[in-house]
């Protein structure tokens, strides 16, 4: 599967279509804003009509789950998807899927973090969106 990741400031899924606001930063803080994942996949014909399963992870410059506060667990959000073959369609043609995760505002140290998407169990280099948390002055 082919993925795109962008973070944004909000962003909403419409239709099959993205709707991004403020989107394509890289930098941000010293506190983390509310911020949105924007996601597009490019699914293969034959991942069709499959059930798939994501996590989207917030992990730190060395690879680390970032906790999420006392829960013990990582700052995570999970789900699955399906896509069907539209009618008309070429056989052999990827199908366009969309989807957004909105993640609230939360306490963070300052460093480099990245979202790491996982699919069916798989992550690719690819699939990791980093970004910059500035320190205080």
């Amino acid at each position: 599967m082919r993925v795109t990741m962008l973070l944004a400031d909000a962003a909403q899924e419409v239709n099959g279509k993205l709707y991004v606001l403020g989107g394509g930063w890289s930098v941000t803080g010293p506190d983390l804003p509310p911020m949105a994942i924007a996601i597009k996949l490019d699914v293969p014909w034959s991942a069709a009509n499959v059930q798939h399963a994501f996590a989207l992870e917030l992990i730190d410059e060395d690879g680390r789950a970032v906790p999420a506060g006392d829960s013990g667990g990582g700052v995570r959000a999970e789900g699955s998807f399906e896509v069907g073959r539209p009618a008309g369609l070429p056989a052999g043609s990827d199908i366009d899927f969309a989807f957004v995760v909105t993640i609230p505002p939360f306490p963070v140290a300052a460093g480099r973090y990245s979202w790491r998407l996982t699919i069916d169990e798989e992550t690719r280099e690819d699939w990791v969106r980093p970004f910059q948390v500035r320190a205080r002055a």
